[in-house]
């Protein structure tokens, strides 16, 4: 009688969204466009296409992909237009995605699963396939981004890949490294009004040492020639370790600087170059934790592109999403989702980890860095201070920055929000108009446990609603969309356990997060990461 309550007790102890594991699930490309069933009344004004990366092949033939940045790229579409919605998914056609469907196997080493030699090869192929170097996944699963009258796919390394919005067929590989001095870069540029792109990757500097390089792809031209052939590099940070960059998905810009917010977390380029080769290792297998550097903030102008030598220090965290940054009467205010310490987060993101039941799940998220939102102020100005004093003065803000003896000048953030376990991720600013600007309002995805199951808005400083009805299901994203003064939230929502239409389109108002309408099909959609929307 025990031994069956104890049985009952623990599959009682779930999320309320029990069929979570569904978005870490295989699922098919779509031949054509499928209708959504609209509940509620979508404004005729709301007419274009949110488009969406993330993995969805999560298996080969029999063999798996262990981490949640390895399955291949499956690109989605809900086409707004009059008020109905259509659904449609495709995979990219990348090289890692093709040649693992011909071979029936993981053929390009992803994040954290390693690619073997062919095992119907000889041992003498075998070996001498291990030494053919390094070979750089394309599986652009991240973001998609425009570049010109272009739209790109994109991961962190050195290859993008050109698709078309509308049918979602691949068009074009392309590796930066033809145009710019770059190993990779991330899978969050900035883009202004007019079409300009910038980006940021770690490249090799002066004396074969690591650096990292901010680049600038031109809007349009008037040629109509690519825009990616004129690249170039504006400015070349210096890193804190000569082979050792840090890992880098996002920076920030304001209307006059670049912010690069340099982690703990290091890449060891020579494992990266030698065990790679020999014992098959992934990417996950290079990363390390610099348990004494803490974080570094590293600042440059835009125009005239010029490193600035400042050194900011402050104790250590991961990083992966910007909120916003911006200047404000001689300081540059930096807001982060930050996650404490220095052991890597996505050591905690491998699918197995994910797939676990939910105390399990819970188990995990206690022992990973516990996230919080974050605000840090640079001063700009620091050739004329006294030593030990805060150099902030803005009203609105406790975060402090204070000159050191050595000449450094350590940093002391505001916490804006620090729930535990209970992370605001994957922000989302009014970009067109806010980005680099101050700022009132973002917008965040809830992950409960690294679960996403809710919607939350910051108005301020002040975390002020959830989307309470969602808690039963998986929130996937959210987009801000601005139409004519009119904020709207859109986010991708599943509801593993229904039994009918158990995915769509939530469209919200963003003032407050209630229900304008919904877009529902019938198939699960798998978790989905960043994308665009597409007037």
């Amino acid at each position: 009688m025990d031994v069956y309550f104890h049985f009952c007790f623990i599959f009682r102890i779930q999320h309320p969204a029990g069929g979570y594991k569904k978005i870490f699930e295989t699922c098919g490309e779509l031949n054509e466009p499928i209708p959504a069933i609209v509940v509620g009344v979508i404004p005729e004004w709301l007419s274009g296409s949110l488009l969406r990366l993330g993995p969805g092949l999560f298996e080969v033939g029999a063999e798996p992909f262990y981490h949640l940045f390895d399955g291949q790229a499956l690109m989605h579409k809900f086409d707004l237009k009059n008020g109905h919605v259509t659904y449609y998914r495709k995979f990219v056609k990348t090289d890692a995605y093709v040649r693992a469907m011909t071979e029936k196997r993981v053929v390009i080493t992803e994040f954290g699963t390693a690619a073997y030699p062919d095992p119907c090869k000889n041992i003498f192929s075998r070996f001498f396939t291990y030494f053919k170097g390094i070979e750089v996944t394309d599986n652009c699963l991240v973001n998609v981004y425009p570049v010109g009258e272009d739209f790109y796919a994109c991961t962190e390394t050195n290859y993008i890949t050109k698709v078309d919005p509308d049918t979602l067929e691949t068009l074009k590989k392309v590796d930066l490294c033809d145009y710019l001095s770059v190993n990779g870069v991330t899978a969050h540029p900035h883009i202004e009004s007019d079409g300009t792109v910038y980006n940021l990757g770690n490249c090799f500097g002066k004396n074969m040492s690591l650096a990292y390089n901010i680049v600038k792809i031109p809007s349009t031209q008037k040629d109509k020639s690519d825009p990616i052939a004129k690249s170039k590099v504006l400015v070349q940070i210096p890193s804190s370790e000569r082979f050792k960059p840090s890992y880098v998905h996002s920076f920030g810009m304001t209307e006059n600087y670049f912010v690069f917010v340099e982690t703990p977390i290091k890449i060891n380029l020579l494992k990266f170059l030698t065990a790679w080769s020999i014992w098959g290792t992934n990417y996950m297998d290079c990363f390390e934790s610099n348990e004494t550097m803490g974080t570094w903030f590293h600042l440059a102008m835009k125009d005239p592109a010029k490193y600035i030598e400042h050194k900011f220090r402050t104790s250590a965290f991961n990083l992966f999403h910007h909120i916003n940054s911006y200047e404000d009467d001689g300081f540059i205010v930096v807001d982060l989702c930050t996650w404490k310490g220095h052991e890597f987060v996505y050591n905690y993101l491998y699918l197995a980890n994910l797939r676990e039941n939910w105390e399990e799940v819970k188990k995990a998220a206690m022992r990973a860095p516990q996230p919080e939102v974050r605000r840090y102020v640079l001063p700009i100005d620091v050739h004329r201070v006294s030593f030990g004093k805060n150099l902030i003065s803005l009203p609105y803000t406790t975060a402090t920055a204070v000159m050191r003896s050595d000449g450094t000048i350590w940093l002391e953030p505001e916490v804006l929000f620090s729930g535990p376990r209970q992370a605001f991720e994957f922000p989302q600013i009014n970009y067109s108009k806010f980005s680099g600007k101050n700022y009132s309002y973002a917008y965040g995805l809830g992950l409960n446990h690294f679960i996403p199951d809710r919607v939350s808005i910051a108005r301020r400083r002040e975390l002020v609603v959830h989307y309470p009805t969602l808690i039963r299901f998986m929130i996937k994203t959210n987009l801000l969309i601005v139409i004519q003064g009119v904020r709207v939230l859109l986010s991708i929502v599943v509801n593993p356990g229904a039994d009918q239409r158990p995915g769509y389109l939530l469209i919200l108002n963003a003032r407050d997060l209630t229900e304008i309408a919904r877009a529902e099909v019938e198939v699960i959609i798998p978790v989905t990461f960043h994308g665009m929307y597409k007037p």
